[in-house]
Formats: structure tokens, sequence, C-alpha cells
């Protein structure tokens, strides 16, 4: 499967300016081919904007599918209200409408704790016939969510992310690791300038399931268009079965 991830520059709550950005990258990743495209954490209406909260907004959803492309699929993180509760979420979209969402488990910081409340429940997508799943930033870091995502099927895991400086090791080393340990791809789209006092690490990254690097953005804005590389049994990892617990 070809697919498709747009290391950009943050919104900064201006959403309609995102919007704009979004929907021209989004027809260029259905031009290359993609079957989907992953932008990042809280695009919508930017990861370390003044209140998230304020701008959150449930008609985002329906202005997004108004403007899927036939072909090609968007993963994108959104601040989500619900019942007088702040998400931090991830949407899969397409021309038919919202085809799974993803709350955030793994809040980092006390300021993501402070504004949002943490999901509890993965979830599984199909995307053009392969099984999906979607993780946000700091949740991929903990090696039992992507063991349990294998364990369910998962061949591809989408990531939005808003990892900053000087965490460089995520997209260059755990990432990659992450993949090969149990498996499957790992997309992993992160922001790269600047936003408030946040630096962003850029790196974002494509990581096949023996944990090759397919494609990786440097410091600046990038879209990355590769095609996933199948699974070598050969080189498959064995840890799953072969692990021996020390008393």
């Amino acid at each position: 499967m070809r697919v498709a991830l747009w290391q950009a520059l943050p919104v900064a709550g201006a959403v309609e300016r995102g919007f704009a950005r979004l929907a021209s990258i989004w027809v260029a990743a259905e031009a290359a081919g993609a079957g989907v495209l992953v932008v990042p954490e809280l695009f919508l209406p930017g990861y370390n904007c003044a209140d998230p909260g304020a701008l959150a907004d449930a008609d985002w959803l329906a202005r997004l599918v108004a403007m899927a492309p036939p072909g090609c699929r968007l993963v994108t993180g959104w601040a989500e209200r619900d019942g007088g509760r702040l998400w931090n979420s991830a949407s899969v979209i397409g021309p038919a409408g919202e085809e799974a969402r993803y709350r955030k488990i793994q809040l980092y910081g006390p300021r993501e704790k402070r504004l949002f409340a943490p999901g509890a429940e993965y979830v599984l997508f199909d995307l053009h016939g392969v099984r999906a799943a979607l993780l946000i930033c700091y949740d991929v870091e903990f090696a039992p969510h992507v063991a349990a995502l294998a364990a369910r099927g998962v061949e591809v895991i989408c990531v939005p992310t808003a990892n900053m400086l000087p965490f460089t090791h995520v997209a260059e080393v755990t990432v990659p690791a992450m993949a090969a340990n149990h498996g499957l791809s790992i997309l992993y789209a992160n922001y790269c300038g600047a936003e408030g006092d946040l630096a962003y690490a850029g790196g974002s990254v494509i990581a096949g399931p023996q944990g090759e690097v397919v494609a990786r953005a440097g410091t600046t804005e990038a879209l990355l268009i590769a095609d996933l590389p199948a699974r070598d049994p050969a080189r498959a990892s064995t840890q799953g079965v072969d692990f021996t617990p020390a008393r």
C-alpha cells in the first residue's frame, strides 16, 4: 500500500489556514497514489495553542468529509469536546464520513493531563483491506500498546504526534524498533518549526515491519510518499513466543 505523511508547520489556532493547507496536501497525496494521509497530533486547532478547548468544534469533521478525495483516507489529530470533557483525539476520515475515532491513552506531561481526559480503548479499522489502528504520540512509546495491537492482527499503526526537542530519539530509534519488534508498519507524523514555547523535533518517519526506515523527514515541512514493504517471515521477530520471564 502506498501511504503519505505530512510533516506540517503548526496551525497554532489559525484553523481556517489549517483547513486551506490541509486541502491542498490531501489532494496532492491522492494524486501521488497514497491510500492514506497522516498529519500531526491536534492539527486542529494546534497542539500548543493557548486554549484548544475554546476552539474545539464538532463541525470540523463534516468539513473534512466534504473535502475528502475519493481514494485517500485522512488521519488527523483534533481536540474533541464531548459531554463537557475534552479529548486529545484522532479520526480517520473518508468521503463517506468518519470511519474511526481514537482518544489518546497516554497523556504526556502536566499540561495534557490538565486539559484532556484520558482514553481507554484501542480502535481498529480497515484501511484498503489492511487491518490498521490509531495511536497518538506518547502512546507509541509504550511497548505493551504496540504489542496488544500486533496481537489483534494490526499491520499498520497511524500515529499523529507533536514530538518536541530534545526528544529526537523517538523518531530515530524508538519508532523503528517498535515496528521491528512487533512486525508492523508505523506512520509517525510530527510537526516542524515552533509553536509558542515549543520547538518541534521534525524527523517524521515511515517505518516498515522489519524496522526499516522507508522514508524520513528532516526538520522542515515535508510530504512523504512511500510504498510500505511486505513482512518478510525470515526476518520476523520471535520475541513473542521466545520470551522467558525471570524470577
